[in-house]
């Protein structure tokens, strides 16, 4: 009887802890969710968030974070969500238990926000990247939590108010890139490590509490150190080394000279730089010029958005970016691609252009044409980056890797081996994945890159085509400097002028290297190098044809049909002459058919012989101009 009352027990204690988690994995914070639905609807933003009032705040809606037990929301990280205008009032100050509010790199403006200051369990709040202006509060509030303030790359002016030293917690204070002047107060908080005051209109004397900060933290700014011995002022001799030989003299007074001679070489060499821009400028340009002090122009490269397209929930700028962790994943022609681990545990791949000669209406205007194309064979363009010194393109990261990594890598080292099954999906999504491309932009879009390393398997296992539309952004590249020249048709002599008979040589060379394993340029080890197409031409027309197929293939029984078919299709799409290569969608017919071979079902396959495998002979003469 006891062992059956405590069964009991702990069937009822079960139960409970279950119907408890069901709780609260369905538990609202009603008024905070509400709070920020006036939030997002008083707001300006040029990109959609996924706050639905049907969906869970706490498990579903972009940025926020709740506590354990979802009762209430402690952090909104929206940073270049493309916000406009001013902070609704009574809105975020709603939500008392906030603890980290990050709204940087948006567009919001007006003065600070007071409502902000009634959040009185802030951690972090970073506003930085905006276009605040006008004073700081007067009063900050005893924020006895709050660690990191960054309000920098504004436009705040006036003082910097004494009562930041109510910040008793704080580790990071960063007002840089503003318009602050005056005096730095003497505050002195003991937990502060970080300060950043650079680039103001800040003067007098850098105060006692603050000299243990580094001189950069106030470069850009007319102030100097109270202690002689700082960095910032230029040292003084000592009176007891006042007394100094004739040769050090000499060697002060020829250094001085030399010294003064360099500066006023450059004074010359920027003047004149200034003078010749200024002279190139309109007269209105010039105006607008002197209306911006040189740290509030805020330069593209510093300031620049990531642009994000429609269904894209990430959020992240530049400044994330730049702190992730990155991984080269492999150079191409047009850049680096990087794997990007992101703070919130997001993993993306990044591509940083190289030698774009686009402008950036131009360079916008590509990637919209790209960032639109959503199918399921097409790895989706997510978002962008354009400044003068950086292009970069963000795309979902596939994490099985390439099509090139998996099929070269070395024996032994790649236990996951592409079998026969595999090979042919990624020939079938490629294919489709090209095609649907192909249909873009009125049927004139054209990938331009298409090779193995660009080609990933998606999580339904097929090809996925990435990494196009970018040979119109970039500088030409000739033939013998291309890394891609072994995809390239013949009659490509610059990388912009492509088509997409060319995308369907290149789409030819990959079948090619899918059936064989090899990769479309060899090295022989000496100045001879093999290409692939001339190299299985040669062994196709001596009837060697069993000699073409990767090694790794041949344990797999009865594809011999299905290779030999996938071999005439690669063959037929690298003729030497455009016009006698296929269109794309007949060699996704022809590929997709390629399992109908066996059983003679051939409707969907008009290039391939009813009811027979061609021979060799055939498939080197039907291919060869």
């Amino acid at each position: 009887m006891g062992i059956i009352i405590i069964i009991k027990l702990l069937f009822s204690a079960i139960l409970v802890l279950h119907i408890t988690l069901i709780l609260q994995s369905t538990a609202e914070p009603i008024e905070d969710k509400q709070a920020l639905l006036d939030f997002i609807a008083n707001v300006n933003h040029t990109r959609n968030l996924n706050w639905d009032s049907r969906l869970l705040v706490c498990s579903n809606w972009t940025g926020v974070t709740c506590n354990h037990d979802n009762s209430r929301v402690i952090a909104v990280r929206l940073p270049a969500i493309g916000f406009r205008g001013r902070i609704p009032t009574n809105t975020l100050s709603r939500l008392s238990e906030l603890q980290i509010l990050s709204l940087r790199s948006n567009g919001l403006n007006g003065p600070f926000p007071s409502d902000l200051l009634k959040l009185g369990n802030l951690i972090g709040l970073h506003l930085q990247f905006n276009a605040f202006q006008g004073p700081l509060p007067l009063d900050f509030p005893v924020w006895e939590n709050l660690s990191v303030l960054n309000l920098s790359n504004n436009g705040f002016d006036g003082s910097i108010p004494f009562s930041i030293s109510n910040l008793t917690h704080l580790t990071a204070l960063d007002l840089s890139n503003n318009s602050l002047s005056g005096n730095i107060p003497e505050f002195n908080i003991p937990t502060l490590q970080l300060l950043d005051l650079s680039n103001n209109n800040l003067t007098g004397f850098v105060p006692q509490s603050l000299s243990r900060f580094p001189s950069y933290a106030f470069l850009g700014n007319n102030i100097s150190f109270l202690n002689s011995s700082s960095p910032i002022l230029s040292p003084t001799p000592k009176k007891h080394s006042s007394k100094f030989t004739k040769p050090a003299i000499l060697g002060i007074v020829i250094g001085s000279s030399v010294l003064a001679f360099v500066a006023i070489a450059l004074l010359l060499i920027f003047t004149n730089r200034n003078r010749k821009e200024d002279n190139s400028m309109s007269p209105t340009s010039k105006n607008k010029k002197k209306e911006k002090s040189t740290k509030r122009m805020a330069s593209e490269d510093r300031n620049g958005r990531i642009t994000f397209f429609e269904g894209c929930n990430l959020v992240f700028d530049l400044e994330d970016l730049l702190r992730a962790s990155a991984e080269v994943l492999g150079k191409g022609t047009f850049g680096t691609t990087y794997k990007a681990a992101l703070e919130d545990a997001t993993t993306v791949a990044v591509k940083r252009l190289k030698d774009v000669i686009a402008g950036k209406r131009e360079f916008e205007q590509q990637m919209e044409i790209v960032g639109n194309i959503r199918h399921e064979n097409v790895a989706p363009l997510r978002a962008y980056y354009y400044s003068k010194d950086e292009k970069l393109m963000v795309y979902d990261y596939y994490n099985q890797g390439s099509v090139s990594s998996l099929l070269h890598a070395k024996r032994g080292e790649n236990t996951n081996t592409l079998d026969w099954e595999t090979r042919l999906r990624i020939a079938i999504g490629a294919a489709k994945g090209i095609d649907f491309i192909h249909s873009q932009n009125g049927g004139k879009l054209v990938h331009a890159n298409i090779k193995a390393s660009n080609i990933f398997i998606n999580p339904q296992n097929y090809g996925c085509v990435s990494d196009l539309g970018l040979a119109t952004l970039t500088c030409p590249v000739s033939p013998p400097l291309m890394r891609t020249a072994g995809y390239r048709a013949p009659e490509v002599t610059d990388t912009r002028k492509v088509s997409q008979a060319s995308d369907v040589y290149s789409f030819g060379v990959f079948l090619l290297e899918l059936l064989t394993g090899k990769s479309p340029v060899q090295a022989t080890g000496g100045e001879e190098v093999i290409h692939l197409v001339r190299w299985v031409h040669s062994v196709v027309r001596e009837e060697w044809t069993g000699e073409v197929f990767d090694v790794e293939l041949l344990r797999y029984p009865n594809i011999e049909e299905e290779m030999v078919a996938m071999l005439q299709i690669g063959l037929s799409c690298v003729a030497r002459m455009p016009e006698q290569r296929p269109k794309i969608g007949d060699v996704v017919k022809m590929v997709e058919g390629i399992r109908n071979v066996v059983t003679g079902n051939t409707n969907n396959s008009p290039t391939i012989s009813h009811g027979s495998t061609p021979s060799a002979a055939e498939i080197a003469s039907s291919s060869v101009s």
